[in-house]
């Protein structure tokens, strides 16, 4: 028998459709005696029932962080959510190394960095730094890769003259840091930049960090988000294909 309204979602804790989450936050209150109820107002007043308090602990003075389990009643219709998408294939170093050599015919030049204040390269080093990531070797390994890694705290104008310089046909720009949105602010800016200098159709813009997904990406004006545990060979079967699309057109 078809299952009805299987196209309805919710959250799923010890059965389907239970409806339990858990939820971690941390209050601006003394840990003490009337923290765990205090978190536990708070719980509710996100709309959460039945909240079970798990976990209270002082992680400074004034502050206390807070581990609930609640029910809650959110229901989606995954069937009507329209989210966008990065749509390409991914192939694995080999099939790229060989795709590029028979199909673009020349080397793709790559330039990456992060920029602003930010000092973290853990994430451009994951994608560009021949080692690479869970196994899953970097952009520097590959044949018909011409990588260039600036590493951290590189200004969005020094990042767009060093691709301007070498050639390049994608920048990768790396966003770790994002207390009150600077990384949207700062990925903001170089696109301001790049459309400021008639450039933006010059280069493959893609951003990258923990908290970047492919819908902000596009919505800061970057051709597309990678987040949290991409590898390496993604990144490169999506400027593969971007290329060939392009040299296509």
């Amino acid at each position: 028998m078809t299952q009805l309204f299987s196209n309805l979602i919710k959250a799923y804790g010890d059965r389907r459709d239970d409806g339990v989450i858990q939820l971690s936050f941390t209050l601006p209150v003394e840990y003490g005696q009337k923290a765990k109820q205090i978190g536990k107002i708070f719980a509710e007043k996100l709309g959460l029932r039945e909240v079970n308090v798990t976990a209270v602990e002082k992680v400074g003075d004034g502050f206390t962080m807070f581990v609930v389990y609640g029910h809650c009643d959110v229901v989606l219709d995954v069937d009507k959510i329209d989210i966008p998408v990065v749509e390409f294939t991914i192939y694995s170093r080999e099939e790229v190394d060989t795709l590029i050599g028979k199909n673009i015919g020349r080397k793709i030049k790559v330039v990456g960095a992060c920029t602003g204040f930010d000092a973290h390269t853990v994430g451009i080093d994951a994608i560009l730094n021949m080692k690479g990531f869970a196994g899953d070797y970097g952009l520097e390994r590959y044949r018909w890769f011409e990588v260039y890694n600036l590493g951290a705290q590189i200004t969005n104008e020094k990042l767009i003259e060093k691709a301007l310089s070498v050639g390049a046909d994608a920048i990768l720009l790396s966003q770790v840091v994002t207390q009150r949105n600077i990384h949207k602010e700062n990925s903001l800016d170089f696109v301001k930049r790049i459309e400021e200098k008639g450039l933006r159709n010059r280069f493959i813009l893609i951003l990258g960090g923990p908290r970047i997904d492919h819908p902000l990406a596009v919505s800061l004006g970057f051709d597309a988000g990678f987040g949290a545990g991409t590898k390496p060979s993604e990144v490169a079967s999506y400027i593969y294909s971007r290329m060939l699309e392009l040299k296509d057109r």
